[in-house]
């Protein structure tokens, strides 16, 4: 199969779907792989780099674009690519279409068969969100921290404290990866942290995991106002499962009863954010202001610290992409539930429920086994 990975294009979006060892991999199996000039700079990896690992450098996306069958990317499409889109494409990267109703047009009218990181699913969980999940919820707690100074508008809290002066209340909204990896990341830094959410197991769980400044608690609206009211810093950390929207877990009112310049990061924000105020924002213009509480919501987080999550997406992605690439499309999603539960577009068939019911596409809903055929 020809492989393509081109730029990434995305605001401040430095990771780049291929390392040179993944291209390595794939050149080995006998696929051709071209890559975009430049795109590894970001990550530190040169285009010398690629081309010893048996990769082709082309000159401009268009010709990446124009060459491969399967395309692989970080983020979604932008829409500037949308043009570049093909009926007999593979993409294979993250989109969190229910967030984005013009992206998923666009993949819908190009034909394009769109695998969505995020939903490629394993009995143990999300093997291509996982990684990232790690990165931004350590990164969570680093940038919200940041944004508690005084000098960037916020209450000038210190989280960790020191002798003599308490430490922050920082509430951790969610349990998965992204919660789990904030919330130790929060208590090694030494603040008063509590972690919710509704799954009675995942809380024994971490009950037992972190460290006695973390507690638990169950996730429910009253809940969630009592911990505002007294926490300077929130981070949402909720995904809901099957690509759904993330639902709206914070109010105006959650955040009115919240010390003037405490922090709120919504990790949440690639599926809609889950409070009432939240709207994406990028790494030039990071963050915002309303109800007196400082808004970071930076659509691909990760994106800042793009060699550690490069080589850790590929890492995770490779197994998955040789699969697709050694069999095609429609055998490969036979033969593996993972790939084909993250097939979202095929051939203007919408492929994933949760989207169809998101924006009213119910008519051209199928399961991916029918749109395929197999």
């Amino acid at each position: 199969m020809r492989i393509g990975c081109p730029r990434e294009i995305k605001n401040r979006e430095y990771r780049v779907g291929l390392t040179p060892a993944s291209v390595a991999t794939y050149a080995r199996a006998g696929h051709e792989v071209f890559i975009e000039s430049g795109a590894g700079a970001g990550a530190g990896f040169p285009d010398a780099e690629y081309e010893s690992a048996g990769g082709h450098i082309l000159k401009s996306a268009e010709e990446v674009w124009k060459k491969a069958q399967m395309l692989i990317k970080v983020k979604e499409p932008m829409p500037e690519e949308y043009p570049l889109l093909g009926d007999s494409q593979i993409v294979y990267t993250y989109f969190h279409f229910a967030a984005d109703r013009e992206l998923t047009e666009a993949c819908l009218k190009s034909g394009a068969s769109c695998i969505a990181y995020e939903l490629v699913r394993e009995p143990w969980g999300l093997p291509l969100l996982q990684p990232m999940s790690e990165v931004a919820g350590r990164m969570s707690v680093i940038m919200g921290s940041y944004y508690l100074g005084r000098t960037y508008g916020g209450s000038g809290v210190l989280p960790m404290g020191v002798p003599g002066v308490v430490p922050s209340n920082i509430l951790v909204i969610g349990g998965g990866s992204v919660g789990t990896n904030a919330a130790k990341m929060a208590s090694g830094l030494g603040a008063r942290v509590t972690i919710t959410d509704v799954n009675h197991k995942r809380l024994a769980y971490l009950a037992e995991v972190m460290p006695p400044n973390c507690v638990t608690l169950y996730s429910d609206s009253t809940a969630i106002a009592n911990e505002a009211a007294r926490s300077d810093m929130i981070i949402g950390a909720v995904l809901l499962p099957g690509g759904a929207k993330a639902p709206r877990l914070v109010t105006r009112e959650h955040l009115r009863s919240m010390r003037p310049g405490s922090v709120f990061v919504d990790v949440a924000i690639d599926q809609g954010g889950i409070a009432e105020t939240s709207r994406p924002t990028t790494h030039d213009d990071p963050i915002f202001v309303e109800e007196n509480v400082v808004h970071y919501c930076v659509a691909n987080m990760p994106g800042a610290y793009a060699r550690t999550s490069t080589v850790a997406l590929s890492n995770a992605t490779i197994k998955y992409g040789l699969c697709i690439a050694e069999k095609g499309l429609a055998a490969s999603c036979r033969d593996d539930l993972a790939i084909r539960q993250g097939l979202s577009t095929h051939r203007g068939a919408l492929t994933v429920k949760a989207v169809a019911e998101t924006f009213g596409m119910q008519n051209i809903y199928k399961e991916p086994s029918a749109a395929l055929g197999i």
